[in-house]
């Protein structure tokens, strides 16, 4: 997949959203970082610490800097020039740069920018360099909320900066749903839970007193889906990210649901219902509470997941002896299988790119993370342990994050990520045992 090819390339400029609007616009460099082999060089980054423009803003400037440098760097494709390292100093946010300085130490790219406070508002501005051509990359932008949200618009800037560099979307700005555990292993208290993409900002949503399983968030990251037993039997709830507010979806009488996932248009629930010994995949309109179901067959159909587009849905069944991997569309109709490797498979999730499926694989006694392309080629594993399960995307498709839990009696549950190339493996910092991750979109 990444043989001898360009992964990262210039964009001209980067359309502002959100609480951005650009600043002037600059000419474009040949700056580019190529893959080779799948060995990836990381691209050597200056991040001076932000200018202050008003009294009181220096702290922020130096936090939001750090974070700027820690979001890049932690995707392994850049490497910050250590600041002791810095010959040039920026004193000033609209100064010529000393490009000559940087280049001295190596700096391919550079991120300058100014941070005012003023009450409870701050306000954080940067620019992107190209060092070597002596050019800025787009346009500069502009973010503005209240301190409270200064780690939000720091990522913000991480994201506009990955994308001048890479053309891809970033995923910084973004928030994980999980499952956190604490206890023993046979009996750990579990509640959902909702972070920063880096483990920051954490929130409990819901209490330990019942379990829970599978959040999922909805397109627009506002609301999550996940399965409860505080019934005594799984039932799928609607909870609003927000109020923290909740409603239990209908399901049909004497049925248990479970595995649910929002359509691309947030307006339907697909899922798992298992009713007078059968198991099969369902779709629930939200809004008007209708049912349909969708396959019919003596088999165990869970797991689904819609491909970005909407038009077809991929899931996990037993129908051909094993648990292997089918794609059908979303309708309904013939599944067809696209696994077809040693061991069983499970747990698939398409890619926002609509090109790739991830996936659980259980063979030779490991587990494994695995991607392949829709059709099932081109498959490979990413990751190998005692039990590695339930992938889940970054919204621009190049990184995953996954559950990962060790052996014995004392075994822990942990969050790692990894990237689409199976480098850069690095467990999520998280307060206490994590499991089942869903990464939510971008933020507004």
């Amino acid at each position: 997949m990444m043989h001898r090819r360009h992964l990262l390339r210039w964009l001209a400029a980067l359309p502002a959203a959100g609480l951005a609007r650009p600043l002037a616009a600059q000419g474009e460099g040949p700056l580019r970082i190529e893959i080779t082999e799948g060995v990836i060089e990381p691209m050597p980054v200056a991040v001076p610490d932000f200018v202050a423009e008003t009294p009181g803003a220096g702290d922020w400037a130096r936090r939001i800097a750090r974070v700027v440098a820690a979001d890049l760097t932690g995707t392994g494709l850049f490497r910050e020039i250590p600041q002791e390292a810095h010959i040039a100093t920026i004193t000033s946010f609209a100064s010529p740069v000393a490009f000559a300085d940087w280049r001295a130490v190596n700096a391919q790219a550079l991120v300058t920018g100014a941070v005012a406070v003023r009450g409870d508002r701050i306000e954080v501005k940067f620019r992107v360099w190209d060092v070597f051509a002596g050019a800025e990359l787009g346009q500069g932008l502009r973010f503005q909320g209240t301190t409270e949200s200064w780690r939000r618009m720091a990522h913000k800037v991480a994201d506009a900066v990955y994308s001048r560099i890479t053309g891809e979307g970033g995923y910084f700005d973004s928030r994980v749903a999980f499952v956190s555990e604490t206890g023993p292993k046979g009996e750990r208290q579990k509640r959902l839970a909702v972070m920063d993409y880096d483990g920051e900002n954490l929130r409990y949503l819901t209490g330990g007193d019942s379990l829970v399983l599978a959040p999922r968030f909805s397109p627009t990251g506002d609301r999550l889906l996940y399965t409860s037993y505080e019934t005594g039997r799984p039932r799928i709830y609607l909870l609003d990210v927000g109020s923290v507010t909740r409603r239990a979806l209908p399901t049909e009488p004497g049925a248990t649901a479970f595995s649910p996932r929002f359509s691309p248009d947030g307006r339907q629930v697909l899922y798992s219902q298992a009713a007078g010994g059968n198991t099969d995949l369902w779709r629930l309109d939200i809004a008007s509470g209708r049912t349909e179901r969708l396959t019919r067959a003596p088999s165990i159909e869970t797991a689904p997941s819609y491909s970005p587009d909407g038009a077809r849905i991929v899931f996990e069944s037993d129908r051909s002896g094993g648990q292997q991997l089918y794609v059908m569309e979303a309708g309904g109709g013939r599944p067809r299988r696209i696994s077809f490797g040693q061991g069983r498979y499970g747990t698939p999730v398409w890619s926002p790119r609509g090109d790739r499926i991830a996936f659980t694989k259980q063979a030779g006694g490991r587990f494994h993370i695995g991607v392949m392309r829709t059709d099932g080629s081109d498959e490979r594993l990413l990751t190998a342990s005692f039990l590695d399960e339930s992938p889940t995307w970054a919204p621009n498709g190049r990184v995953l994050m996954f559950s990962r839990e060790t052996q014995g009696e004392r075994g822990t549950s942990a969050i790692y990520s990894v990237d689409v190339s199976g480098r850069n493996l690095k467990r999520v910092p998280t307060p206490a045992g994590a499991s089942d991750p869903s990464w939510g979109p971008l933020q507004d």
